[in-house]
């Protein structure tokens, strides 16, 4: 008998650092249909355009500065989603962390 296979795992990029990691362990952003933008942390599964990044708060610093996060879902980020996502990546990050701000330059 043979053994079972290994299922494949996707593989999306971050916007921040570019780095190819497995879907379920980056965080997603999500512009719906309806152009709200939103984050999809439970199922990753909410339709509409998405950008990844890393549970990693200098990953969103790096999309935030370079507007890789607008550019992946072809529309401004509100400051609102990137409050939220920079609060939920500091909770996550293990060990001390820099807590700035993450506005957007204008």
């Amino acid at each position: 008998m043979t053994p079972p296979r290994e299922r494949r795992q996707p593989q999306r990029s971050c916007v921040g650092c570019r780095t190819v990691r497995a879907k379920r362990e980056l965080i997603r952003v999500v512009r719906t249909p309806n152009g709200e933008i939103k984050l999809d942390t439970q199922t990753q599964k909410v339709p509409g355009r998405g950008a990844y990044l890393c549970p990693d708060p200098q990953c969103l610093t790096r999309a935030v500065r370079a507007k890789a996060l607008e550019r992946a879902l072809k529309a401004p980020v509100p400051d609102e989603v990137l409050e939220e996502l920079a609060r939920q990546l500091t909770a996550q990050s293990a060990g001390p962390a820099e807590t700035g701000s993450v506005r957007k330059s204008r």
